[in-house]
């Protein structure tokens, strides 16, 4: 009986990965014709011109080589494996692509330090607001966390601390009753002066 090896368009991609990994140069051969163009073409629909795109295709087709042994047919299809490559390659390209921040650019550069009164001013406020935030209760410090620091709606707060909405609006008006009179009523106004 003669036992003949399949022909290559019968082996499945899984199975030349396989045989890849073990330094067989005629399965990366036929994986190659199988993907080399595909993988071509999917860093060309990605914006690559075709001559960037071709030296791409190469490369992603080399590290299979390199990598076939790293293939897990377990966690991933053949394809889906040769086109995580691919993906990432394309990714890096992107990157190269994208021109150097300019370092002139004004977003770049720092805020300017503020002068020494207002520096001084800003730290007796944050003090008197911590001090004032001390001084609310547990439960209605909660919802000014929720509320205000991390931006929650009402609604969303209620959920979190397993309240009913109404406890959670009633707490807050209570807190802000408590914020306004350790601070004062012309605090808001000074803060939005700034």
């Amino acid at each position: 009986m003669n036992h003949r090896p399949p022909p290559p368009e019968e082996i499945s991609d899984e199975a030349l990965l396989a045989l890849i990994a073990r330094g067989d140069r005629a399965a990366f051969a036929d994986l190659f014709g199988r993907y080399a163009g595909k993988v071509k073409g999917f860093l060309a629909r990605g914006g690559a011109p075709m001559a960037e795109a071709d030296e791409a295709a190469q490369e992603v087709m080399l590290a299979i080589w390199r990598r076939a042994e790293t293939f897990d047919p377990a966690k991933a299809g053949a394809a889906t494996w040769i086109f995580a490559i691919a993906r990432n390659r394309r990714v890096d390209m992107a990157r190269r692509r994208r021109p150097a921040p300019d370092p002139d650019d004004p977003q770049f550069r720092p805020d300017p330090a503020p002068p020494a009164d207002a520096a001084a001013a800003a730290a007796d406020r944050d003090r008197l607001v911590r001090a004032a935030l001390d001084d609310l209760g547990p439960d209605q410090l909660a919802v000014v966390r929720l509320a205000f620091y991390d931006g929650f709606s009402h609604a969303e707060t209620a959920a979190a601390l397993s309240l009913p909405l109404g406890t959670v609006k009633s707490r807050l008006r209570l807190a802000m009753a408590r914020l306004r009179g350790a601070l004062g009523e012309d605090f808001a106004a000074e803060l939005l002066d700034d």
